[in-house]
């Protein structure tokens, strides 16, 4: 590694300029010696009770925190930048696959409202997240969020999982990206990969391509993020040029007629399907990230994060619609939606314009992926739960090379070897899981002040918070297992007068110093509501996958990560 950062006395660092030794991955006390690391698991108890109930601070975390990584980021992202981000990291290849499958399977015509309802439930995390982005403006994201008003241990059982997700997703658009490709050539995806018949279907066609762009994509992350964001602005402004190309020659092959029945699934076909199509909003938690990296916090983040996702509401909404008056919604094709529809119209040559506006937007996507990626784990080495070389900041690019480099091989590992089939069940609740956890975060932060709060509202905060997520989850399991409505008539009061109770029975114990959330505590308390019920939709192995995950987190937590932050936690406390 070129860079590396060991915990020292007030959090300070010392520097390597090359080479790579044990310290650079356990230069904590607790692991100098075998007999050091014997006393530290005989204390895990008492550890991990400090661990839980101990939270940082907004100093803490923007100060004492970013020291650890010896250099700066460069602030060079203003609120177009961020923007273009959010749509290249929003607006992927989902809208080429996701559409025709939540049309013809579950909402019909009504996919547009299927992805109005999605949309406005991704919406509300956005104002959740940008009100955090705008206060803690650091690389940790959602990660530095929960460490505040949650602490540490929930907010690395929540980076964990959102950066499994990922890699997941970072290996998925890869493979998908070589699909597209071979499209392109006219050519069958496998065509491009290499067929080895001594490994199992799903594992044993290899992608090169896949990983040949993961490396060039880490390339340009690693050398400038004002390079890659002029990149990603261009490329997403053309992007959006092909869904308008889409949404005009598809409308000149409108047809009224294929708009009814407009309702085929009934209303229940509609949530179903806004269920599959949240997943085509997600990415934006990624862009917050930036927020380090920004050079007017408080004006661009809101701009910035708003802006992308009002952008690709409009632009999915719209080509839902174009996509139902085209054809017939049992007639759409699920695999390639709009290349069917052009060619059944006899505009066969559209379908090549559409896989190179895939191509395009999945190369963003790849970008803002791995931008997400690399922060995420660089403010998570900076506590380190995870080794402290990643937390280096390169002085002359202003970049975390080392934590882009690692991102960039953990992608390319799974996107080798492992087909797309796989990857799309390994779909998770983990980015729903977070959200929920940001927006209840959120409320903890609006209500609660350590020092300032009475017992009394404490109390009341606490009974406040556990009544509106028992209540969102009760919903969401009603709504599971029940296709009746008797149900709702118990949760959903309890969920209004919960969150009415928070604002009336409770003092505000803290407003926002730039950019607040509006309609609190509503907007954070439906957020929860909405991403709790979308979970209700997700299949059982994602819940499962989820659990054997979250174990591993957990175990590796106890052996290493909470004996790591343990100590780099003390040492930050003792004066040099």
């Amino acid at each position: 590694m070129v860079t590396s950062v060991e915990g020292g006395g007030n959090g300070g660092v010392k520097r390597r300029t090359c080479g790579c030794t044990k310290n650079d991955f356990l230069p904590e006390e607790s692991f100098q010696n075998w007999g050091n690391y014997i006393r530290a698991l005989s204390s895990t108890k008492e550890r991990i009770k400090d661990r839980i109930f101990t939270r940082s601070s907004d100093h803490l975390e923007l100060h004492e925190m970013r020291e650890r990584s010896q250099h700066e980021m460069k602030k060079n992202l203003n609120w177009w930048d961020l923007m273009w981000f959010g749509v290249g990291s929003i607006m992927g290849a989902g809208i080429f696959v996701l559409t025709g499958e939540a049309a013809r399977n579950n909402a019909g015509p009504a996919v547009v409202l299927s992805y109005l309802i999605s949309g406005i439930a991704a919406l509300l995390s956005v104002l959740c997240y940008t009100e955090f982005a705008v206060e803690l403006p650091v690389a940790g994201g959602s990660f530095a969020y929960l460490r505040v008003e949650l602490g540490d241990f929930v907010a690395y059982i929540a980076a964990g999982n959102i950066l499994f997700e990922y890699i997941v997703s970072g290996a998925s658009v890869a493979r998908s990206w070589t699909s597209y490709f071979a499209t392109l050539c006219n050519h069958s995806p496998n065509d491009f990969r290499i067929n080895v018949s001594s490994l199992s279907d799903d594992f044993g066609h290899l992608d090169p391509i896949a990983v040949a762009v993961s490396i060039i994509i880490c390339i340009g992350a690693a050398l400038s993020i004002k390079g890659s964001s002029r990149f990603n602005s261009i490329a997403s402004i053309i992007h959006v040029g092909v869904m308008i190309f889409i949404f005009i020659a598809g409308m000149t092959q409108a047809d009224s007629a294929n708009y009814t029945p407009f309702l085929p699934y009934e209303f229940r076909g509609v949530l179903k399907a806004s269920a599959v199509l949240f997943f085509a909003y997600i990415g934006f938690d990624g862009v917050a990230t930036l927020a380090e990296e920004v050079k007017n916090p408080g004006k661009d983040i809101p701009i910035g994060l708003i802006g992308s996702m009002l952008i690709a509401i409009t632009g999915y909404c719209a080509l839902a619609v174009t996509l139902c008056l085209m054809q017939p919604y049992k007639l759409i094709d699920v695999d390639a939606p709009f290349s069917v529809a052009f060619q059944s119209a006899g505009m066969k040559w559209a379908k090549y314009i559409v896989a190179f506006g895939a191509l395009k937007s999945m190369t963003t996507v790849l970008l803002a992926n791995l931008i997400g990626q690399a922060r995420y784990f660089t403010h998570i080495g900076r506590t380190h739960m995870a080794p402290p070389f990643l937390a280096a900041i390169n002085q002359r690019t202003g970049t975390p090379i080392n934590a882009t480099v690692i991102m960039t091989v953990a992608n390319c590992l799974v996107g080798f070897f492992t087909s797309l089939d796989v990857l799309a069940n390994l779909l998770s609740i983990s980015t729903l899981f977070i959200f929920s956890l940001v927006a209840l975060a959120l409320l903890v932060r609006r209500y609660y002040e350590s020092g300032e709060t009475s017992s009394s509202d404490r109390n009341k905060v606490v009974a406040f918070l556990v009544l509106i997520v028992g209540s969102a989850i009760s919903t969401s399991v009603y709504w599971a297992v029940s296709d009746g409505w008797i149900g709702y008539a118990a949760t959903v009061p309890v969920w209004f007068l919960s969150t009415l109770g928070l604002q009336i029975m409770v003092k505000a114990a803290k407003n926002p110093k730039i950019w607040g959330a509006p309609f609190l505590p509503w907007l954070p308390s439906a957020s929860i509501a909405m991403n709790v019920f979308i979970m209700g939709s997700i299949d059982a192995p994602s819940f499962l996958r989820f659990g054997m995950w979250t174990l591993i987190l957990l175990i590796y937590y106890l052996l290493v990560g909470l004996h790591a932050s343990y100590d780099a936690a003390r040492m930050q406390a003792v004066p040099a």
